[in-house]
């Protein structure tokens, strides 16, 4: 199933009061570590997977890229990619990653944030991926963490009487697929892979792994979110990156 939860008028309102606010994990515990594993950029292209309002596409491209597509199955966040972060080195396209299809273009690097876990056919993505770079490419992505997509319910902390958190449960760890969830609105759909699962399937398609980041928060977000703490317990997201051979 391709979920377009971006275009939910209800969604797309909530999600962007948070982006906009500057004050959330993306932006001291995600971004930094993405962009920490980003190579140099001088004169290669890159393809942005699920680039979203553009903001990774327009620092790209800030960076010395000569040439970034972003790919985003939603209108509302391609429109909103124009509006904000249109460059005349970027392309934007609004289409599913899965139906992606350049055969006879490559790419030097590969990007995705936080796109991965709403593909269902996590296979057929990495294959399309390992098509798409050149020898020596990289692909460089970020997803919830296992540990955050496994368990079927969502309280995950378990509190005592007081609120305070205890420990952080982790169930139904080997049992992959979809987990539905509420996010502003109901029915929210990822997919739990295991940590074996998401890189043993980039070594299948020729990919070798190089790094794997388990963020935790910059010291300027621990000040500004001091619940980014937490991150130290419990990471929630997990960065790869990966080359062709």
């Amino acid at each position: 199933m391709k979920q377009n939860i971006y275009d939910n008028p209800i969604f797309f309102e909530q999600y962007n009061s948070l982006r906009n606010s500057g004050v959330t994990y993306n932006d001291f515990v995600e971004q930094p570590a993405m962009k920490s594993l980003i190579p140099a950029l001088h004169g290669k292209s890159v393809l942005d997977l699920g680039c979203g309002a553009g903001h990774l596409a327009r620092y790209c491209i800030e960076n010395g890229a000569s040439k970034v597509l972003g790919v985003d199955i939603s209108k509302n966040m391609i429109e909103q990619a124009n509006k904000e972060n249109k460059h005349e080195k970027i392309d934007y396209i609004c289409l599913p990653i899965e139906d992606l299809e350049f055969p006879e273009y490559k790419f030097d690097i590969i990007i995705s944030s936080l796109a991965v876990h709403y593909i269902e056919d996590y296979p057929a993505l990495v294959e399309k991926i390992s098509g798409l770079l050149i020898k020596g490419g990289e692909f460089i992505f970020s997803t919830e963490h296992p540990m955050v997509t496994a368990r079927r319910e969502k309280n995950n902390w378990i509190k005592d009487t007081e609120g305070n958190r205890l420990y952080y449960a982790v169930d139904h760890y080997q049992e992959e697929g979809k987990r539905e969830e509420h996010w502003y609105v109901d029915g929210v759909i990822k997919y739990h892979r295991t940590v074996s699962t998401l890189i043993n399937t980039l070594i299948n398609y020729g990919l070798v792994l190089e790094k794997i980041i388990e963020p935790q928060s910059t010291p300027a977000g621990l000040e500004i979110m001091p619940k980014l703490i937490h991150e130290v317990r419990k990471p929630s997201f997990m960065i790869i990156k990966a080359f062709k051979m």
